[in-house]
This record gives structure tokens, sequence and C-alpha cells, in this order.
């Protein structure tokens, strides 16, 4: 009996270890392509693979899968800027600035962003940024085919702190194996990816790494500029221009208001939210019944909702009750990653939207294409699941004391430190994850110098978060990116 205790004492003990996962384990594969692009032919060799990140006892503690791309051909290579890119979530791979803006390749949308019909397929990216520099996608640890070694390592790598460390280090080897210190730098990050872009830029100054240019796309500089609750009336009119600009979209205003172009209309409620609506709720119940009233009505007036459902708000539109009811008389939600997309709902008496038909509708066509991509033209060989969007990460994240980051000072500081770097804002109307207003507000509430402020700069296309869905919006984003790096190289 004591024989058999002792056993089952051992097997549970061997159960309860922390086993290793099974990596990528592979060296990066260099393999050989070229395209047709504005009547030249660019030749670039592809590098794709992972890059181990070690602890003091040369241990593996995690990989890091990338894709880079060099254009072959060139005489001084390191003098070529050189992008790092990524997403966000947390818990996103680069899949979508890889696959559908920056890379050689993009996954073939309708012209407007939509989901075609399967199968689905890429093709040569005509805006590819390749011409202008050379480039490097990043899938933290945790997404695409990025892992910690053990499952005990996630938190080190799952946090505002840890995944800033980590991705400037996989940096800071990625400089010392292909010699690149020398390159004009720069970081694109998109959604949470600004969040770590600005994280970076602050980090990785201190270790001798300075960028000339970070290119911030749907930004997350201060998630308290769209975090409601009842605490925090801030979103509640920093969301209300884009709830105008969907409403135009999908033709919900009045005939005064819908014949206004979309940049006039959203300055015009950006004006009003600011200067009146915001005063307005700071007053919280002070707020007499007769100005409730009026406000009530130019805000319904703006999002083309009832003026008795804002009222029963409090004045305060929740962005997903925004997404049921603008359409709900169809049957029909709007999406929240960009609101031009419409849901079809089961029931019209729902509060909330079933589904974010915007997300749904891109993430099959992507990640069909990726996974094609890299185990037919880049030679990953590899029965690991490319991790597109993690659920996993993104309920296991621990931001910092508990709170979520707000990373303006880290852009300030950077600046201040390297008066030569340049930010490119990018923003779309249609997108109601970052909104633009409140992206406005987080780049207003920097403190930045006024000397530097003309350091950054602000576009703005007629599309969601990821703007570069629509074929119109990602040619006018690669023409400005194009002056951007030509200005800060």
């Amino acid at each position: 009996m004591a024989d058999e205790a002792t056993k089952e004492d051992a097997k549970k003990a061997d159960e309860g270890k922390d086993k290793k996962r099974k990596l990528l384990g592979i060296a990066p594969v260099e393999t050989h392509h070229e395209m047709q692009l504005g009547g030249r032919t660019l030749k670039y060799t592809a590098r794709a693979g992972a890059i181990p990140l070690k602890d003091e006892s040369d241990e593996t503690e995690a990989e890091i899968f990338f894709t880079a791309y060099e254009l072959e051909g060139v005489k001084d290579r390191a003098a070529r800027p050189l992008t790092f890119a990524f997403n966000g979530g947390p818990g996103s791979a680069s899949i979508w600035l890889h696959m559908g803006a920056v890379g050689p390749k993009r996954v073939v949308m309708e012209k407007e962003g939509w989901m075609p019909r399967p199968p689905f397929r890429y093709e040569d990216n005509a805006q590819t940024w390749l011409d202008q520099t050379d480039l490097v996608f990043i899938d933290p640890v945790g997404t695409g085919f990025s892992r910690a070694a053990k499952e005990e390592l996630d938190k080190k790598f799952w946090g505002y702190k840890g995944d800033i460390e980590s991705v400037g280090e996989f940096i800071r080897l990625y400089l010392t194996r292909y010699a690149r210190w020398t390159s004009p730098l720069f970081l694109a990050g998109e959604s949470y990816g600004t969040t770590r872009a600005a994280g970076l830029a602050g980090h990785l100054i201190e270790r001798g790494i300075a960028f000339n240019g970070i290119v911030l796309i749907s930004s997350a500089l201060d998630f308290n500029a769209f975090h409601f609750s009842r605490a925090n009336d801030l979103p509640y009119a920093l969301f209300v221009p884009t709830y105008t600009a969907t409403a135009w979209f999908h033709k919900k205003l009045s005939p005064a208001l819908q014949q206004k172009p979309i940049a006039e209309l959203v300055a015009e409620v950006k004006a009003w939210s600011e200067n009146k609506l915001a005063a307005a709720l700071m007053k919280g119940d002070r707020l007499d019944d007769a100005e409730r009233k009026a406000l009530a009505k130019k805000l319904a007036d703006y999002t083309g909702l009832d003026p008795e459902y804002v009222l029963g708000t409090n004045l305060r539109v929740d962005i997903f009750r925004f997404c049921k009811e603008l359409l709900r008389g169809e049957r029909r939600s709007v999406g929240r990653i960009d609101s031009r997309f419409k849901g079809v709902e089961a029931l019209a008496v729902t509060e909330l939207p079933e589904f974010d038909p915007s997300m749904l509708a891109i993430t099959p066509p992507y990640a069909a294409a990726l996974n094609h991509y890299v185990r037919t033209e880049l030679g990953i060989e590899t029965d690991l699941v490319y991790e597109v969007m993690s659920g996993k990460v993104n309920e296991k994240w621990q931001w910092e004391n508990g709170q979520m980051p707000a990373t303006g000072e880290e852009v300030r500081t950077a600046i201040a430190k390297n008066p030569y770097m340049k930010v490119l804002v990018a923003q779309g109307y249609y997108d109601l994850a970052t909104p633009l207003f409140a992206t406005e507000y987080m780049i207003s509430h920097m403190n930045i110098d006024a000397k530097l402020r003309a350091n950054i700069g602000m576009t703005y296309y007629e599309s969601g978060h990821m703007f570069y869905l629509d074929v119109d919006c990602l040619a006018a984003f690669k023409a400005d990116v194009d002056r951007f790096i030509k200005e800060a190289a």
C-alpha cells in the first residue's frame, strides 16, 4: 500500500510539472521572389523563421516568429530604411499589416473590404512599402507561431512590461544578426500595436536604439479615452463624431446633415461634442431637464438615434448599444472594428449585437491566405497553429498595477530625447474601436513641447480600424507613408 501511495504521489507530482511546449525550432528560411511595381521589377529576399529569446543561463524561454523582406540589388544595405511592424490585441499576430497593407502580398477582398466568395486568395500588393523600406513583421509571444517554451513563462510575456521587453530584445537581436544597426529605423503599429510602438520608442532609446519615425495606425495610447464606465464620461463625448460618421454612411441622418461632406460634418460634431456635450456631462445630476432634453435632441440628430432613446441613456450612448440600435429596424447591427459593415441579427429586441461583423468578415480570408503562403512560398514546415487572434493571450494579459497603460508619455519622452523622430498618426472615420476624436484627445494630452509638436502629423481615411481594407484608402495611406519615410529617414 505504501509503495502504491508513493507511486501515486510521484505521478501527481510529474503531472504538475510544467512540460516544455513544442516550438517552431527552425532557423530562418530565405527564399527569393520578384514582383512588378509601378513599371519596375522588384526582386526581394524573404526571411521567415524564429529567433529564440534566452535567459541568463542561455536557456530558451520563448521564440518570436517573424517574416522579413529585403530588397535585392541594394548597394549599401546599412543605409536603407528598415521598418518593424506588428498588430495589437494584445493577442493579435502581425497578419493584418503583413497581408493587408504593408507586405509584398495582399489578401484579395472586395474593393471596399467586404469578404469575397471562398476560396480565398492573395496577390502582389501594389501598395507595398518594400520600395521604400525593408520590412520585418513581428508576432509577439503567444501569437502567430511564437510561443513561450513553458506555460509558466507565459506570464513573463503577457503584460505591458514583458511585451515591451521581449519585442525590444527581438529588435536588438535582429539588428545585430543582420547588421542593420546603422539603418534608418521605423516602427509601425496598429491598435494595441500603437501602445507597443510608443512603449518601444521610450524603452529602446535608453538602450541605444533611436527611431527615425513611428507610424501609429488606429491609436490606443490612453485606454481611458475608450473605456466606458460609470466613473468615466470621457468616451461618451469622444465617440460621438464616429457615431455621426457611421450614421452618415448608413444614411440615417437628416437630409441637411446627410448632404454635408464627411470631413466637414465630423469637424462640426467634434466642436459640439467638446464644447457642449462634454461640459454637460461634467454637470452630472446638476443638469436641468430643459438642457438635458435639448442636448438629447441634438445628440439624436447627430447619431441617427431616437431622441427618447438618447434621453433614456442619460446622454451616454455606449458603443455596443449604438452598434445594435442604429439599424435595429432593419434587424441589422454595425461593426465595431469597421462600422461600415452590417451584421445580420437573429432578434431585433436584444440590447447588444450578436457579434462584430467586421472582424468575422476578414478573419477567414486572412487566416487561409497566410497559412497557405508561409508553407508554400516562404518554406515554413510546421503543424503548429498560427494564432491569428489569441483569446488566451487576451484573457491572461496582465495590466501593470491592474491599470490599462497610457503611453503618450513614452512618445513625448522619446521625442524629447530624440527630437529628430517623426510620428505619423493614421485614423479611419468608421473606427469604433479606437475612434478618431479619442486619438486626437490622446495626442493633444501628451504635453509635447511646443517646438516639437510639428513632429507629429495626422491623416484620415474613409474606412474603419483597418482602413487599408478599402483599396482607395490603402492607396492614399501608401502615398502618405512614402512622404513620411522620405522626410524622416
